[in-house]
């Protein structure tokens, strides 16, 4: 190429990139989907879409599903295993397809989570999604299919019990308010026992009220897909967060990624679940060098200027709420309590 030439197309380039709208990892869909109800004897789904599962651990989450009045009906590759995870990424996005494409399956719930969902997303065929709209639940891992479905085709996926979590009366209750008997408003409060026990005990970061879409999930998940086309716009929504087994320097970490990134610049409010076994441990004197948990999400947390409360009943504890990712919900830091503020199903 002539060196006039050349230069010329070098300018055409650099205008074109002056002048193109700036990429955006947004939604891309133009508006929510909410899945059908369930009732008394639809037929379930069950997948592993991240790590893998044992034959007792299948047999436990039949017996589960059956007991809360569902028939089942197992993926195809529910039981391969392929290192940590539950088969190759094209054999769990397979068994995906095959559930959101079967007329007969009324609702997904994922047996268990285990890293391996992100994976999954790149394999996924969204408009089979988008045209077979269906619940589909699960938490933990299970947050990186939230943030991808969601992101891509509008739909309202639920953050809530996996397959083989305990199905005690509270998560069946809240389980079925929200996925069975669906109110225009349902007021969840966290298990009266849970507030006696110190990791579970609700406290306020930063008092107020916030209302908001409802987004989030697992943070070390919500943190990982920032950057990616499957990430979620936070502006004006509530985000919730839960964690499992990180210490508070971790916890710091991916709480500083989510500011420096702007994740928290222009949300209504954070609600936090439980971060189980997310304190630092002693080291031979007994003594822990760190900052505790409650001071890592304050000293991270209340800089925010919007409302903050920790200790919601989500995340790896035996209580849990079933969260819908996408609708409408309020805050109320003071008073413990978040809302929902329409019914996720149809």
């Amino acid at each position: 190429m002539r060196r006039r030439n050349f230069l010329s197309a070098v300018g055409v380039a650099s205008a074109s990139l002056v002048l193109s709208p700036r990429i955006t990892f947004a939604e891309s869909f133009t508006k929510t989907i909410k899945p059908k109800k369930l009732q008394t004897g639809d037929t379930i789904g069950l997948i592993s879409p991240g790590g893998f599962i044992t034959e007792q651990q299948f047999e436990e989450a039949k017996t589960n599903i059956l007991s809360l009045g569902f028939s089942v009906v197992a993926a195809k590759n529910i039981l391969n295993r392929y290192g940590y995870l539950a088969g190759t990424d094209k054999e769990r996005a397979d068994d995906l397809h095959e559930m959101f494409g079967n007329k007969k399956i009324d609702g997904i719930v994922c047996v268990r989570g285990g890293y391996g969902c992100a994976r999954v997303l790149d394999f996924l065929d969204f408009n089979l999604i988008k045209n077979n709209p269906k619940i589909l639940i699960g938490y933990s891992d299970i947050t990186a299919l939230l943030y991808g479905i969601f992101s891509q085709t509008g739909l309202i996926g639920f953050h809530g019990p996996v397959a083989t979590s305990t199905f005690n009366e509270f998560s069946v209750n809240n389980f079925k308010n929200v996925l069975m008997n669906p109110q225009k408003q349902i007021s969840l409060q966290s298990a009266v026992e849970d507030a006696i026990k110190n990791e579970y005990k609700p406290f306020v970061i930063r008092s107020g009220k916030a209302k908001g879409k409802l987004v989030g999930g697992n943070l070390s998940i919500v943190a990982s897909l920032i950057g990616t086309k499957y990430d979620v716009d936070t502006k004006g929504k509530i985000i919730f967060l839960e964690e499992v087994g990180e210490e508070p320097y971790r916890v710091d970490r991916m709480l500083t990624q989510m500011i420096q990134a702007g994740k928290f610049k222009h949300a209504s409010g954070v609600a936090l679940g439980v971060f189980t076994k997310c304190e630092s441990k002693p080291d031979q004197s007994g003594i822990a060098n760190s900052f505790s948990l409650p001071e890592v999400l304050r000293e991270r947390l209340f800089q925010l200027r919007i409302p903050v409360l920790y200790g919601l009943s989500f995340g790896h504890v035996v209580n849990k709420f079933t969260l819908p990712f996408g609708i409408n919900v309020a805050l109320d830091v003071d008073n413990q309590k978040l809302t929902l503020l329409e019914k996720a199903v149809v």
